[in-house]
Order: C-alpha cells, then sequence, then structure tokens
C-alpha cells in the first residue's frame, strides 16, 4: 500500500511562487509515476503536471507551462511541484496521486493512490 502526503500549500500573493511537497511512503514508491492535480470549487479535478518514476518524462497542463516545474528527489521519496507567477486562478485544492505504469495520463481514474490535499490560495 502506497501513502501519500502533500504538503506546501498557504496563501500567496499574486506573482508569488509556492513549492508543493508530495512525501510517498509504503511498498518500491521510486517505482511510482506522480501526478499534480488541482480541483477548484465547483470544477472539475484536472491533471497539472506528472513525473514519471525515473524522473525522465514530464509534462504539464497548458495553463502551467513555464510556470510551474515538477521535480522528484527518489532518495528521499518526495516528489516537488515548484509554482512560479502563481495567479488568482490557480487557487484550488491540489492533490498528488501515483500510478504503478511509467506513463502521465490526465485522467484522474487512471491514478491508483491520492493524497489528501493541499490548498493553495493565491490572492492579494
Amino acid at each position: 500500500q502506497l501513502q501519500l502526503v502533500e504538503s506546501g500549500g498557504g496563501l500567496v500573493q499574486p506573482g508569488g511562487s509556492l513549492r508543493l511537497s508530495c512525501a510517498a511512503s509504503g511498498f518500491t514508491s521510486h517505482y511510482y509515476t506522480i501526478g499534480w492535480f488541482r480541483q477548484a470549487p465547483g470544477k472539475e479535478r484536472e491533471g497539472v503536471s506528472c513525473i514519471t518514476s525515473s524522473g525522465g518524462s514530464t509534462n504539464y497542463a497548458d495553463s502551467v507551462k513555464g510556470r510551474f516545474t515538477i521535480s522528484r528527489d527518489n532518495t528521499k521519496n518526495t516528489v516537488y511541484l515548484q509554482m512560479n507567477s502563481l495567479k488568482p486562478e490557480d487557487t484550488a485544492d491540489y492533490y498528488c496521486a501515483a500510478r504503478l505504469i511509467s506513463s502521465c495520463p490526465s485522467e484522474p481514474k487512471m491514478y491508483d493512490y491520492w493524497g489528501q490535499g493541499t490548498q493553495v490560495t493565491v490572492s492579494s
């Protein structure tokens, strides 16, 4: 069983930065592809970014390209999402999710394990 715990959310002004962390524990957590998703009030959960187990492949939603960077440190079983130039429309609950297959689909249903989420609010 894989457990995921997100941290790093908070309140930030527009143009600011945050770094989210997704700490994984459990059986061979570094073998998993990790995706970041977000869900704003009244909206569906959407894919933000993803990184494969080796870190060799990443992808980003068009809305965050050039502003967000995903990375992982398998020695720490942690995946990071560095978010720069934040906008009010980035406000949402952010979740990390894991899947064993080494590819990065954007559909939430393709992921097997989920964290509890961390809230990000971008507001002046």
